[in-house]
């Protein structure tokens, strides 16, 4: 009986000492301020697990189709390349300015049911808008066939990829 008081006054103690730590304000949430490594190292875990987790059970379609490619390039140049940039960028004013800094995705492709879910769902409290509600399964998934090539496209290719007919400008919905 002594143990499981002991127990419960230390869990009581520790739920305490959050709490008074959460409303004290102490913790820095500037963005300018970096994270300490345990945080660091726990929301990026929770994170990681998470997206895993969720995107499971996605089923890719074929993502080798042109239409696909021509038909995500001009989205992501329009909406991701402030952050997450694109060949020939090596930072622009929103990438260095987020914390936790957006992935440069010209650099290597990730599994394309991540980037499904990512896209499609976003990510709290990291800058990454969730584009499900504005586009569809098919156009997100066009944006994850350009996201598959994009890393292997340098600038000129990139160009032709991403020009947007006069017919579709800024069609953002």
């Amino acid at each position: 009986m002594k143990t499981i008081r002991t127990l419960l006054f230390a869990a009581i103690a520790a739920c305490a000492g959050l709490a008074a730590f959460i409303y004290s304000g102490s913790y820095p949430v500037g963005a300018d301020v970096r994270h300490t490594a345990f945080t660091h190292w726990a929301l990026e875990t929770l994170r990681d697990r998470s997206i895993d987790r969720a995107a499971a059970s996605i089923e890719v379609p074929a993502l080798d189709d042109p239409e696909l490619l021509l038909m995500g390039g001009p989205d992501y140049n329009d909406m991701c390349t402030g952050c997450h940039l694109k060949p020939g960028l090596e930072e622009s004013d929103l990438s260095v300015g987020l914390y936790p800094a957006p992935p440069d995705l010209t650099e290597k492709a990730a599994d394309p049911r991540r980037q499904f879910w990512v896209i499609k769902h976003g990510i709290k409290a990291s800058g990454m808008p969730a584009w499900g509600p504005t586009h569809d399964d098919q156009r997100i998934w066009a944006m994850v066939a350009f996201l598959q090539k994009l890393p292997d496209l340098n600038a000129q290719q990139y160009q032709i990829l991403t020009a947007r007919d006069d017919d579709d400008a800024g069609d953002h919905h």
